[in-house]
């Protein structure tokens, strides 16, 4: 998101609440929150990934687009998470086929927003089926994705 310089200044090797990483905080690009949400004043963000098995961030080094056998189109990359957190915090929404999808949706009147693989960004009302989401959330499901509307 063009922000190299902003990268470059913090120091991978350490925690995101280092010293050095936390004087970052206050340097949260604009695309991360609403810049009249409380959240940009505390430099929060509810833009999160979901993280686990079948997900595109299930683990280190896979492939784009090769490991998104769904679809680019298809695949949730980033969601609108209930709650914010620290935007430099490695913390994200746990997904676990098993159990029940994690709560989503915090800004968004009756909705929540979504970045597909592909780039785009589309709204997916609270009133999505859960069935549904599940197939936006992984990547290698084999599901048809429904229209998130229905």
């Amino acid at each position: 998101i063009e922000q190299g310089n902003l990268y470059n200044q913090f120091k991978l090797d350490e925690p995101w609440d280092s010293d050095n990483n936390k004087k970052l905080l206050a340097k949260m690009p604009t695309t991360f929150a609403p810049p009249d949400s409380q959240a940009f004043k505390d430099h929060e963000t509810f833009y999160q990934a979901f993280v686990g098995k079948g997900t595109v961030f299930e683990r280190p080094g896979l492939r784009y687009p090769a490991d998104i056998p769904d679809g680019t189109s298809n695949t949730i990359m980033f969601v609108e998470a209930a709650k914010a957190v620290p935007w430099t915090k490695p913390d994200d929404v746990a997904f676990d086929q098993g159990k029940l999808l994690p709560k989503v949706g915090g800004l968004s009147k009756g909705g929540f927003m979504v970045s597909l693989c592909d780039a785009s960004v589309r709204f997916f009302p609270l009133t999505i089926k859960e069935d549904n989401l599940r197939t936006w959330i992984t990547r290698n499901g084999g599901e048809v994705n429904e229209d998130p509307d229905k």
